[in-house]
């Protein structure tokens, strides 16, 4: 029997989102969304102030200028990247604490692989595929905080070559799918976030098939121990990828995406 609702009820820690990332959502959820809303948010966390200026002002970004006011650091990045931003750095607590930072990290290169991506295809928005490749293995937290030694068992059998869904059945009879889908309906994120963490191992499955299928691309890509043979060679196609490059696409990702995790680490 599926145990999915049992173990995200157990977890006490993750039954609510960051506040910080709820008012986010909130204020961008309105018709006409102001900067100061946004920046009233930031100024007011210390800790999200100093990341937003070392990100602005890093490689990541390449503005020409040394930016030191936070109104002006909004105004560069724009509310949609803002956004991101603060995700990615109140997500990092409980993604840390549920993989021993690993999961943060593997969460941020997809994120950065997918915004990449979308703008070198313009297959979809990049600030929105950001957004949609970080948040996609959210349900990880609840297996690895239900059991970490367990779940260090799963992760030892994905890197033998095993399927990880298949993996997390066997041990917690569930997997990080079932538990992300449902804590996106406790956190109702948005529709496309939604749909992204639970179907980004199965594509076609989902209503809205393109972000999913990048996600899922870009997942693979991430992967340490990747296997260029389990790529969608079709979906590869569409984006005009040739499979001959795909491991210096694979290094230019993670470069990228080195350079955004020192900042926001």
């Amino acid at each position: 029997m599926d145990k999915t609702i049992e173990l995200v009820n157990a977890i006490k820690d993750i039954q609510a989102m960051p506040s910080v990332i709820v008012r986010v959502l909130n204020v961008m959820k309105k018709p006409t969304v102001s900067m100061k809303e946004l920046g009233d948010i930031v100024m007011y966390d210390q800790s999200l102030t100093i990341k937003i200026l070392a990100l602005v002002n890093s490689a990541y970004y390449g503005f020409s200028q040394q930016i030191s006011s936070i109104s002006i650091a909004l105004s560069l990045l724009g509310m949609v990247k803002v956004k991101n931003i603060i995700v990615a750095v109140a997500m990092k607590p409980m993604m840390s604490n549920a993989g021993d930072k690993e999961l943060w990290k593997h969460s941020i290169r997809v994120a950065a692989g997918c915004e990449y991506l979308a703008k070198l295809t313009k297959i979809m928005d990049s600030d929105e595929a950001f957004i949609a490749g970080f948040i996609h293995d959210v349900g990880k937290i609840v297996l690895h905080m239900t059991d970490p030694k367990l779940y260090n068992k799963v992760i030892d059998a994905t890197n033998d070559g095993a399927d990880i869904l298949d993996v997390e059945r066997k041990y917690f009879d569930s997997d990080h799918v079932k538990t992300g889908s449902l804590l996106a309906k406790r956190w109702q994120l948005p529709i496309l976030l939604a749909n992204i963490i639970s179907y980004h191992h199965n594509p076609s499955l989902s209503s809205i098939p393109v972000p999913c299928n990048l996600v899922c691309a870009v997942d693979k890509l991430m992967q340490e121990n990747f296997n260029p043979n389990l790529l969608d060679k079709d979906f590869m196609k569409t984006l005009g990828i040739d499979l001959d490059d795909i491991e210096d696409l694979r290094q230019a990702i993670r470069q990228k995406a080195d350079l955004l995790i020192s900042e926001l680490t």
